[in-house]
Parts: structure tokens; sequence; C-alpha cells
């Protein structure tokens, strides 16, 4: 039997609202979540997606043989940047190679063929939910690329009232899915669930 404490149907209620109305999240069984072995993401594994700038991210933009429209700039809260003859350019949601090209058309009426060059030197971080049976439950920040025992673990690790094969993570994009883990696998350096690398806007959920 499942045994669901108020603190966990409180955080399991948080995580279906932010998720989308999993309504079977909190059931006794697995309420159709797939197995981290089981899941593929729909973006293609042999070629990994492009990164796509986002505000808090800082570029290095080269213009060949310009240094002076060349450097370091963050990308703005509003998703701008500012490089010298262009003035204001949204750069968050694109690619560095499709800012690159929208730099070169705009640079092209006061530099002869201009080369750009863009290059992300410091991505924003990754901002995870960790809810449920944890000891410190909330908001967490990791760099790209964490795991999900990275989570577990910056949360204060399992209450003693977590069920260890009962993790799961809420992710939204590119469609609502439930993906389920287990304590044992996690800790594990083989496998899908020690590979599984957390998106932003995932919802780690212990029950």
């Amino acid at each position: 039997m499942v045994r669901l404490t108020l603190r966990s149907v409180v955080y399991c209620a948080l995580a279906l609202s932010s998720a989308g109305g999993f309504l079977s999240a909190c059931s006794s069984g697995l309420g159709g979540a797939i197995p981290v072995e089981q899941y593929k993401d729909d973006a293609d594994a042999s070629a990994p997606p492009e990164y796509i700038i986002a505000v808090g991210d800082t570029l290095s933009i080269q213009v060949f043989d310009q240094p002076n429209m060349s450097g370091k700039m963050p990308v703005r809260s509003d998703g701008r940047i500012s490089l010298p003859f262009v003035s204001e350019v949204q750069a968050a949601g694109k690619t560095p190679a499709r800012l690159a090209a929208d730099l070169e058309a705009g640079l092209k009426s006061v530099v002869l063929a201009p080369r750009v060059t863009v290059v992300v030197e410091q991505s924003r971080p990754l901002t995870i939910s960790v809810l449920g049976e944890v000891g410190k439950p909330g908001t967490q920040t990791f760099e790209a690329g964490s795991g999900v025992a990275q989570a577990l673990a910056a949360a204060g690790g399992l209450t003693s009232f977590a069920h260890k094969d009962r993790i799961f993570v809420v992710r939204n994009a590119p469609k609502p899915v439930r993906i389920h883990f287990t304590y044992d696998a996690l800790i594990r350096t083989v496998g899908a669930a020690s590979t599984f690398r957390l998106k932003a806007g995932d919802i780690v959920v212990v029950e």
C-alpha cells in the first residue's frame, strides 16, 4: 500500500498544477508514467538539438577583422543584445548560428562581407522544482547537464517516508509526460536513469 503523507499530497498537488494536470500522479499505481528506460525524447538522439540562446546567457561575438565590434555581452532581460552599428538585436530564442547570420545581415551596410561567430560563453542556470518526500522541497538551481540524482541530493535527499521506487520527473515539453525512476537505478553509474538529463521546467516528484 502506498503511504501518502499530508506533505506529499500537498506537493503532489502542486506538481500536478504546474504540469498541466496529471490526475493520476497520486494514485497507487504509476499513473501512466513511462519507465525511464522506455522514454525517448522527440529530438533525434543521434543529433543533439541545437542550443537555444536565453535571457541570462553570456555570448562571445566575434566579427572578423573588426575588434571594435567584437566582445562578450550578456543577453538582457528583454532578450536583446547591443552591438555597435547594429543597435538592438534580438538574441533570445535563436541558435548561435541563426544569431550570427542575423548579425552578418545587419552589418552589411557598414562592413564588406562581414563574418560573425557567436559562442555561448556561459549559459543560464537550470532551474528545477523538487517536490514531495525530500528534505528540502522547493526550487533548486543547477548547472546544465545535471541529472535526477543531483537534484535529489541538492534537495536534502529522501525522507524516511519516501518510496524509493516512486520517483518521477514531470516534463511538459515537447509534450506532457511523467517519467518513472527508482532510487536504486539512479545511484548506479550505468543505465538510462543515471544518464538522464534534466531540462528547464522539469519537476522532480518523490512520493
